[in-house]
């Protein structure tokens, strides 16, 4: 059997895919913005994941950042977070 009969079904295998990447997938990342006349919230979602959910207020007040209950945002970044902090408003008091 010839080396050239053993291959061909291999590169008919790899027609049908197409040629092979090297490079990594890259993750879908999706930011959506609704805003009305008081308020503006910003969402960032990676692979379908909530990572940051933040509310700026129009009128005044400080922008504030929802925990997402998924667990998605490390809890070390919020002062005085915990697991039982989804949902709970955090306020960055230093940002760089």
């Amino acid at each position: 059997m010839s080396p050239a009969r053993f291959l061909l079904p291999f590169a008919a295998l790899a027609a049908l895919h197409g040629p092979v990447s090297a490079e990594p997938i890259e993750p879908k990342v999706q930011q959506t913005v609704v805003e009305d006349d008081g308020v503006r919230i910003e969402e960032l979602k990676v692979r379908g994941q909530t990572q940051r959910l933040v509310v700026r207020p129009k009128a005044g007040g400080k922008e504030y950042e929802i925990i997402p209950a998924d667990g998605a945002r490390n809890m070390s970044q919020a002062a005085g977070a915990s697991r039982g902090a989804a949902g709970q408003r955090v306020w960055n008091v230093l940002s760089f």
